[in-house]
């Protein structure tokens, strides 16, 4: 009997460490709204705030601007940028509002007003497995 309990208990101390190691890790923007994932986009583009990229980007976003569209910017690539410019705050005065919401999709207008000139991101989020992200950004300088 004592032979057959020390592997049990081995066994079982082995799977329960090992499951431990598989955990994912918690998503800090798994609840909040659309509305909320546009503020805290701003918060990483204006205030280089990049704490929460990893979550708030969808694997396959895109970032290009109007100026040159067949330029495109993936996830990795725009964060990248954004990390290098962690802490720099713009010098604009920001604007946002959500233009559709229908579902799982939502588009949103943010303006960044600065002193010669302004920008305007148009922001694209989606839903999936109820957290929203941003897919795609296209940014415009009227």
């Amino acid at each position: 009997m004592k032979n057959i309990i020390k592997p049990l208990v081995t066994a079982l101390l082995l799977v329960t460490t090992l499951s431990s190691f598989a955990m994912e890790k918690v998503n800090p923007l798994k609840n909040l709204n659309s509305m909320s994932i546009v503020k805290t986009y701003l918060q990483a583009t204006t205030l280089g705030n990049i704490d929460f990229n990893e979550h708030l980007f969808a694997t396959d976003f895109q970032y290009q601007t109007t100026t040159n569209l067949e330029v495109k910017t993936n996830k990795k690539q725009y964060c990248a940028f954004l990390k290098a410019n962690k802490g720099l705050t713009y010098d604009c005065e920001t604007a946002y509002e959500i233009l559709d919401e229908s579902g799982d999709c939502c588009v949103a207008k943010a303006t960044m007003k600065f002193k010669n000139f302004t920008r305007i991101d148009y922001i694209t989020l989606c839903r999936t497995q109820g957290t929203w992200q941003v897919s795609k950004v296209v940014t415009a300088y009227p």
